[in-house]
């Protein structure tokens, strides 16, 4: 097998066998990736197996397959992931009936195992719930994220869902704030009110938070800057939101 760029050996599952069995097993995958071009019948037999799941889908060159490892793949890799990822209105509920109020996460797109990682470690150490990231475009959970948030990530819930502007929508619905971490707002964090039922949405390493679930969110915030780089790595900036959530909490109860 070859090492990918990163320096991480991620967990993979090759061959159509062994993917087709790991799916009728209810593996948790993360994703799976696809020949372009593969044999045909071979293909179908997977789409087949495929058609009433829900897993994230690339269809690349050979030759990427080709650099996770060197065996025979037959045209398909599957990563799985290390951990079981939960529904988020089974999350939401579980909150509810014990009575507390609902502290959620967001990451928009957060694409780096070590921030993803860095985050959910801070999320444990500071109350929240659950994390929701989207199936496409978001770190994947691997052993490195597990190491790097120091075993947050076997304790906190990670919700992965299709659609996040959908699962703003059910949670303002559900009776949730919905607060933006954002530099496109004048209103400074610290004068936000983050306590009572929340979500806070933190958004992408080089895009921020998308336009469209800007536009969902009850209230935006923003962390101030005397410097000139115009902006804080997202684990720093996650990590000042979430204290300034739980000392507002604090001093509330």
């Amino acid at each position: 097998m070859h090492r990918p760029r990163n320096g991480e050996i991620p967990d993979i599952i090759f061959g159509v066998r062994a993917v087709i069995e790991a799916v009728r097993s209810n593996r948790e995958i993360n994703k799976i990736m696809i020949q372009k071009g593969m044999d045909k019948e071979l293909f179908y037999e997977l789409k087949d197996v495929l058609a009433d799941k829900k897993y994230t889908l690339q269809f690349v060159p050979v030759e990427k397959l080709n650099r996770l490892t060197n065996k025979n793949h037959q045209g398909v890799i599957a990563f799985t992931s290390p951990v079981e990822y939960f529904n988020l209105e089974d999350i939401l509920n579980q909150i509810q009936e014990v009575g507390d109020e609902p502290n959620i996460l967001i990451l928009d797109r957060i694409t780096d195992v070590r921030n993803f990682g860095g985050i959910a470690r801070t999320a444990e150490c500071s109350g929240v719930h659950a994390i929701v990231i989207p199936a496409k475009e978001s770190a994947m959970i691997t052993s490195d994220a597990i190491k790097t948030s120091a075993g947050a990530l076997n304790k906190i819930p990670v919700c992965k869902v299709r659609d996040l502007n959908e699962s703003v929508e059910f949670l303002k619905n559900s009776g949730l704030r919905i607060v933006a971490c954002t530099e496109k707002t004048d209103a400074f964090v610290f004068d936000v009110t983050l306590t009572g039922p929340t979500a806070l949405i933190m958004g992408s390493e080089e895009d921020g938070i998308s336009d469209s679930l800007l536009k969902l969110a009850h209230q935006k915030a923003k962390i101030p800057l005397l410097g000139t780089l115009g902006s804080y790595n997202v684990g720093v900036a996650a990590s000042i939101v979430l204290y300034e959530k739980m000392r507002q909490m604090i001093l509330e109860s």
